[in-house]
């Protein structure tokens, strides 16, 4: 009989890649990972784990070595944890016979800008918004809608990707020139979507197929960047709160024709009550999968890997917690001199995991997007109150050193840098 195998397309190099690989063998599969680049994605190596190098943007390519790999493998499934080609692991599930997302609205949603006109027709609340392909569409589109304004691009934007509020004239001037002047990887022509700033707390809701998972709160960064720093799960929110989330969250499903696997979607919560910024037609990245499990014990990448195999899936919650993470952010940048406390903060009870992505010698460029963090803290409790004093307890422990880059000759000094402020708001 042949070996079972799971195609994963592309990787994931802040954390859901290799859950998907470790999912996979735990659930008796066999993972083979096709990448453009798959060197790009160190666990492969690390793991031993089957990786064939092919070029993800072709899709004849694809069909090619999945037709090959047919010949020694049974593929019961194809799958990625990538937004840039969860369009094509649909294409392909659909080439081979396979449960999968619809290619067509995935690709929908990828686009900001036909994702909010979608949402609009759909009756779902959002920011006012315009489209822009030059510095004078960004501008007359600010104008229009009314300073402090977002300008991201429509296409990506992943983790924060050349996302930023402009709060004035000179940072829209700023940031248009960054985002049209050469700085910004752009995969087709330059699509800008100026959108209204809308405030209050952020929350994020997760579902599989048309059921709601959790709903978690995330606290951002300093602006005029969302950089996220700090995230809880589940929200401590009221029954009445958690139903009109709910509630918008499903009819953004329906307005996108996503209804199939796993979908994030950003909301803030406004004196119009929840209003959606932004849906993913994926998993959560990162940490959140983790999260889930500690909170609810439900295993959203195993349970995505069953829907992907054709295996009916289990939601049910097996137990409440609250799991957060707090990221660790540098404020300048610099050579990393020294970091540690590691050690003392896994030592605080209810710390479950504290990793750092970095080593001494580093050198720091903040970007301001999901590449700045330097590491990360999970802790998780019976309560709210009580993780969020773990985490605050256990961050406290951990130090690093930068060295600013040197640009005058003049001695280099460094200085310590500690998690104590308490998260801004946005």
């Amino acid at each position: 009989m042949a070996r079972r195998a799971l195609i994963l397309l592309e990787g994931n190099g802040h954390g859901t890649g290799e859950q998907y690989v470790q999912a996979a063998k735990s659930f008796g599969l066999h993972p083979i990972t096709l990448s453009t680049d798959p060197a790009q994605y160190p666990y492969l190596a690390a793991g031993g784990v089957e990786a064939i190098q092919v070029d993800t943007d072709n899709l004849h390519a694809l069909i090619n070595e999945c037709s090959r790999l047919r010949k020694t493998y049974e593929i019961v499934g194809i799958t990625s944890a990538e937004e840039k080609v969860y369009a094509t692991a649909g294409k392909l599930c659909q080439q081979f016979d396979l449960p999968g997302p619809n290619p067509a609205s995935v690709e929908q949603c990828c686009d900001k800008f036909i994702q909010r006109r979608l949402l609009a027709d759909g009756g779902v609340p959002i920011p006012a918004y315009r489209l822009a392909t030059n510095a004078a569409e960004v501008e007359s589109s600010a104008a229009e809608i009314g300073l402090p304004v977002v300008v991201k691009p429509a296409l990506g934007g992943i983790g924060g990707i050349g996302v930023r509020l402009c709060r004035n004239v000179a940072e829209l001037a700023e940031h248009t020139a960054h985002l049209l002047g050469g700085k910004h990887t752009w995969r087709s022509s330059p699509k800008i979507l100026v959108e209204e700033f809308a405030q209050g707390p952020f929350y994020e809701a997760d579902t599989m197929g048309n059921e709601v998972i959790g709903i978690s709160a995330a606290d951002f960064d300093h602006p005029p960047h969302f950089l996220f720093r700090e995230s809880i799960f589940p929200a401590l929110l009221t029954n009445d709160e958690h139903e009109r989330i709910s509630d918008v969250a499903l009819r953004c499903l329906g307005a996108l024709g996503l209804g199939w696997g796993p979908t994030n979607i950003e909301l803030r919560w406004t004196t119009r009550g929840p209003v959606v910024i932004e849906v993913n037609p994926r998993i959560a990245g990162g940490t959140y999968p983790r999260r889930a499990h500690l909170a609810y014990g439900v295993d959203l990448v195993t349970e995505h890997i069953k829907l992907a195999t054709g295996v009916e899936c289990d939601l049910r919650t097996t137990y409440l917690q609250t799991a957060a993470v707090r990221f660790l952010l540098p404020d300048r940048d610099g050579t990393l001199s020294w970091i540690d406390g590691d050690s003392r903060a896994a030592a605080v009870s209810g710390v479950v995991e504290v990793k750092f992505y970095v080593k001494p010698k580093t050198q720091i460029v903040r970007k301001g997007d999901y590449r700045d963090r330097i590491g990360h803290v999970i802790a998780a409790s019976s309560s709210f109150a009580q993780t969020k004093a773990i985490l605050q307890q256990a961050v406290g422990l951990i130090d690093w050193s930068i060295t600013p880059f040197s640009t005058s000759g003049e001695e280099e000094h460094a200085r310590a840098v500690k998690l104590l402020q308490q998260p801004q708001r946005l």
